[in-house]
């Protein structure tokens, strides 16, 4: 395969589908509330091994969340984030430490569980001081993100308790994984994961994002408050339900049943 822009093992086509591909999921995370992320890793596992996967999604969603703040920062719910950013410097700098050490499909299926917790018990998604729990989230979130790349199916359900507005949930859920993405990527530097040759791919994919978001957006003020929470629920319930399927099936469970 050629190795297009210099990238390896990444062809000219394979960068032009990876591109829209970050534009296609971007929008749909702008309109739903979550998911992007997700997405667009389960479609970028198809290409890249894991080392490398994490800390390249975790730069490209960084451009996703950080431009859908910019465009949305009127609706920010500022307040959380500096307790978000002090847990998520802890939660980054732990996980670093242990990078791939822990078996994945562990981690998928304590999440799947925990979303549809959450999901479907509210008073849980809001319980305690708002700030405390935003500071054990980011911890948590940034933690499970070392290893897992796309957290926000995590933290989704409790920016959906928080945010009543459709536009608050989406741009407090940009911003407050854009500074989980910042302290992974300082993290990954410290334990010396290096991505240098994959840059001019991330950076159009970060191109696409931009573009996804742009409309996205637009979208977003056209959608009725509840159809946004209807897809917004139900979207977050499929994902948990994936992750749970994704962790059988690596664990070989099915295989014994079968």
């Amino acid at each position: 395969m050629e190795n297009f822009l210099g990238v390896p093992e990444v062809s000219s086509a394979l960068m032009a589908i990876l591109v829209v591909a970050a534009t296609i999921t971007t929008f749909l995370g702008t309109v739903t509330g979550t998911a992007g992320g997700l997405l667009l890793l389960a479609f970028m596992t198809f290409f890249f091994p894991l080392t490398v996967l994490v800390p390249m999604h975790t730069l490209i969603q960084l451009g996703a969340g950080t431009s859908r703040m910019f465009m949305m920062w009127r609706y920010v719910k500022k307040e959380l984030i500096f307790p978000f950013v002090i847990g998520s410097c802890i939660g980054a700098f732990s996980g670093a430490q242990i990078f791939v050490t822990l078996p994945s499909e562990i981690l998928q299926g304590i999440l799947g569980v925990f979303i549809l917790i959450v999901m479907w018990t509210p008073r849980l998604g809001a319980g305690g001081p708002e700030r405390l729990r935003f500071g054990v989230l980011g911890a948590a979130a940034t933690f499970l993100g070392i290893f897992v790349s796309a957290t926000g199916t995590f933290l989704s359900p409790f920016v959906a308790h928080a945010a009543k507005d459709r536009h608050v949930h989406v741009s407090t859920m940009a911003t407050l994984m854009a500074a989980s993405h910042v302290a992974k990527l300082v993290a990954f530097g410290f334990v010396g994961m290096a991505i240098g040759a994959y840059l001019p791919l991330i950076a159009l994919m970060i191109c696409g994002t931009v573009a996804g978001n742009w409309i996205g957006q637009r979208t977003l003020t056209r959608m009725p408050e509840k159809l946004f929470r209807k897809v917004f629920q139900v979207l977050l319930t499929l994902l948990a339900l994936r992750l749970l399927l994704g962790a059988i099936i690596e664990a070989g469970w099915l295989k014994v049943v079968f």
